[in-house]
């Protein structure tokens, strides 16, 4: 979808500050779209920032915490004027990754656990109405939030964090099962990005095409696919 079928199609990219988040505005931007993107921070200068003074205007930035549920109905109000062909929630953090979950601590489970899974999806209820009848709505998950992939263990917290995730989408969905709209949970793969770290094998340049042609692929298909990169399909 671009502006040539004589619509400028707009997204709204939840943690776009850097990484994975900002590539995808960059992206999209590129292939005629109107982007807002938000920042935790502020006051902090941003590549966002610098993306959107070349953007002639297609950037837009706003301010939002995920973890903070209080700025969303601002955030919702500053917005209510736009319609939203796409939302989509980039957001994780994980713990050291080799510790057990039964050595995890309670303020470890929780700062991830909340950030991965229940954030995501207070901002996807809270601002789900923005959204056209026939737009789309995804959040980034992780092939180690599949249970049936999972064997080799490790990162025990940060897969469960995914895996709830997918769950709580799922459940969504379904909810959402009366209308048009399409969800996608995104399995991006290892990519080296503050995240994924220095010795993953893909960067951000090569795997940022792919994860927008997924999605924009599944714009006018209804229902919820949990995809890689390459649009197959991962087991739940």
């Amino acid at each position: 979808m671009t502006e040539t079928t004589g619509h400028t199609p707009a997204a709204l990219i939840i943690g776009a500050s850097r990484g994975l988040g900002h590539a995808m505005a960059a992206e999209l931007r590129d292939r005629g779209w109107h982007v807002i993107g938000t920042v935790r921070d502020p006051e902090a200068r941003t590549p966002l920032h610098e993306l959107a003074e070349r953007s002639a205007g297609r950037i837009r930035i706003e301010q939002l915490d995920i973890n903070e549920p209080d700025q969303l109905p601002p955030l919702h109000d500053r917005l209510a004027h736009r319609e939203l062909d796409l939302l989509f929630v980039n957001a994780g953090t994980t713990n050291n990754e080799q510790t057990p979950i039964g050595a995890v601590s309670t303020d470890e489970f929780v700062e991830v656990m909340v950030t991965n899974a229940l954030s995501p999806m207070r901002v996807i209820e809270a601002l789900e109405d923005l959204v056209s009848a026939t737009g789309l709505i995804g959040a980034m998950s992780s092939g180690q939030g599949s249970i049936t992939n999972n064997v080799a263990g490790s990162r025990e917290l940060y897969r469960g964090s995914k895996a709830a995730l997918n769950m709580f989408m799922r459940g969504f969905a379904i909810r959402q099962s009366g209308t048009g709209r399409a969800f996608v949970l995104l399995a991006p793969g290892w990519i080296r990005t503050a995240l994924g770290g220095p010795d993953a094998p893909f960067t951000i340049e090569e795997s940022t095409p792919l994860m927008v042609d997924v999605l924009l692929s599944r714009l006018g298909q209804p229902g919820l696919a949990y995809l890689d990169r390459f649009g197959a399909g991962v087991p739940w």
